[in-house]
């Protein structure tokens, strides 16, 4: 697997993890809706710019 898929499957159990907490302090569905998806986009933004692979140096 690769460490972009095993960052964001690392990043998903933190997301579903907080949402659950949200829920169980009886936040708005709606609010940790917006949360989970604000925190999928960083994810992936983070999980690309961590994970990408560098251009070779020029000869």
């Amino acid at each position: 697997m690769s460490s972009f898929g095993t960052y964001l499957i690392g990043f998903v159990v933190l997301i579903i993890g907080l949402a659950l907490a949200a829920y169980l302090l009886n936040a708005p569905p709606l609010w940790i809706g917006v949360g989970v998806v604000i925190l999928l986009g960083l994810a992936i933004i983070k999980g690309t710019s961590q994970t990408k692979r560098r251009d070779p140096p020029s000869p």
